[in-house]
């Protein structure tokens, strides 16, 4: 099964929910707003991709923060007390795939890959 994590109001998780429903893949989706983010699987995700790859610099909640927060984001363990702490600043979605790879962001390209 796949589970995609994000935010139902994300352009970029409508378009990735969108197409996987036009592709008729199965999946669930787990709500970072109303369930908050898995600490497990969160520490799944930094171990797949690391978490530069899984921190959304280019998003409005980072543009937010002050920046001594900013500046604290150093490594893992302070990207993942900022993925906890705001959610919003994990780049959206994050798939678990149901052959156990886990990607972050949507590509339509990269996503027809998978069978």
């Amino acid at each position: 099964m796949i589970t995609v994590y994000g935010i139902p109001n994300c352009e970029t998780v409508k378009k990735a929910r969108a197409w996987l429903q036009a592709q008729q893949r199965a999946y669930t989706f787990h709500d970072f707003k109303k369930q908050g983010v898995p600490e497990s699987r969160l520490d799944a995700w930094l171990a797949a991709l690391g978490w530069e790859a899984l921190l959304n610099r280019r998003g409005a909640t980072w543009r937010q923060l002050d920046e001594a927060t900013r500046a604290g984001v150093t490594d893992a363990a302070s990207a993942r007390a900022l993925m906890l702490a705001k959610p919003s600043v994990i780049r959206r979605p994050v798939v678990e795939w149901s052959d156990g790879a886990i990607s972050a962001g949507f590509d339509a390209q990269a996503w027809a890959q998978r069978h």
